[in-house]
């Protein structure tokens, strides 16, 4: 049986319909860059996000470098973050002229370790980026309060996470600025790249809309020296489309999750501790298993998909080495990396495949 990591063939097929007629729309309008087709996804993401302010942006990565020009971060300033994240997390700080602090993980969640914040705080920080990798969110309560008390802005690293809550709270809330991506692997993905920028605060929301259009307003007058994140019309089609079935999509995921979790029990195979006080959207399904790369090898020999998310933890590579850290500084985030991996979740999945991955992967350990 053959189990791909991601099949986006599959969730195309139930939504051609409707997706090819939004996107004809847009071209009947001839209306591409911003626009009614935007303009109507905001509104709508804003309502399911529960956020009074939502701005479609060119992509996750410009939607948290965008919040970092909109809160002033510039070189000399630090901003504290995990390096065990995709790389725009990091590299959005860097773009700015500031330096990323980084801070270890948990080994259950793999969020980070909210008690090693406070001692990497220094007169130059000026904001905390909290990543809810892979779905889940991370302990938000404590940051918010590390930050009131710092007077820290804070950034939330949503790109994984659209849907997740925490104490019946949707991500994107809790700091000044949440920072989603529909790259088309994630649960809400276009068909191309894009972005949104959320937040609770108007002069944030009407920042970030001038920062998006290259600082401009009005037209061909500049405020500030802003860039071209600019949404595509036909993204925001897509991806209006694509919201209606969102709810859907990330119960499937939790549905999935639970599957792999109750096969697993008293096994090798660790899967994620997803908190009591939150509600996980699975972007990914990640475990942490011994023999990491042998059991790759042996799924991709059995047509089974799986992929590694990260290898290299951001602390440790070559662009960030000026920055002085050293294998052993973050162990729990480089032990992950030699630890984890993510076995497909995907909602169209059904059972009997799910239950053969999860059969295949213990049957590497009984062999």
């Amino acid at each position: 049986m053959r189990v791909p990591l991601l099949d986006l063939k599959a969730q195309y097929a139930g939504i051609k319909d409707e997706v090819t007629s939004a996107i004809a729309e847009v071209c009947a309008s001839q209306m591409f860059c911003l626009g009614p087709a935007v303009a109507e996804f905001e509104e709508k993401i804003a309502a399911c996000c529960g956020s009074k302010y939502a701005t479609g942006v060119s992509s996750g990565s410009d939607a948290l470098l965008v919040s970092l020009m909109a809160s002033d971060i510039k070189r000399g300033d630090e901003v504290i973050t995990t390096p065990f994240s995709f790389f725009s997390t990091a590299g959005s700080i860097a773009r700015v002229g500031a330096k990323p602090v980084f801070v270890d993980v948990e080994p259950d969640s793999y969020n980070i370790d909210v008690s090693r914040i406070k001692e990497k705080i220094t007169k130059k920080t000026r904001a905390i980026i909290p990543v809810h990798l892979f779905g889940q969110v991370a302990q938000m309560k404590p940051i918010m309060e590390i930050a009131k008390r710092h007077n820290l802005i804070v950034i939330e690293d949503a790109a994984q996470a659209i849907g997740a809550t925490q104490d019946g709270v949707k991500c994107g809330n809790f700091g000044d600025f949440g920072c989603f991506s529909f790259y088309p692997t994630k649960n809400l993905g276009g068909f191309g790249d894009g972005g949104l920028v959320t937040t609770n605060r108007e002069n944030l929301a009407e920042k970030i809309k001038i920062l998006r259009d290259h600082g401009q307003s009005p037209r061909y007058f500049y405020k500030m020296i802003g860039g071209n994140f600019r949404l595509d019309a036909i993204q925001g089609a897509v991806l209006t489309v694509k919201l209606r079935y969102l709810d859907r999509w990330n119960e499937k995921r939790r549905q999935n999750a639970a599957l792999y979790d109750g096969i697993f029990a008293g096994s090798p195979v660790r899967g994620p501790k997803i908190y009591s006080n939150n509600v996980s959207t699975y972007h990914q399904y990640t475990v942490t298993v011994p023999e990491r790369d042998r059991l790759q090898k042996y799924l991709d020999e059995n047509e089974i998909g799986s992929a590694i998310f990260y290898p290299k933890p951001l602390h440790l590579q070559d662009c960030f080495g000026s920055l002085g850290y050293r294998r052993g500084d973050l162990p729990v985030a480089e032990r992950l990396c030699s630890e984890v991996l993510s076995l497909p979740i995907y909602p169209e999945l059904k059972q009997e495949q799910i239950e053969y991955v999860a059969k295949t992967v213990l049957k590497f350990y009984n062999r």
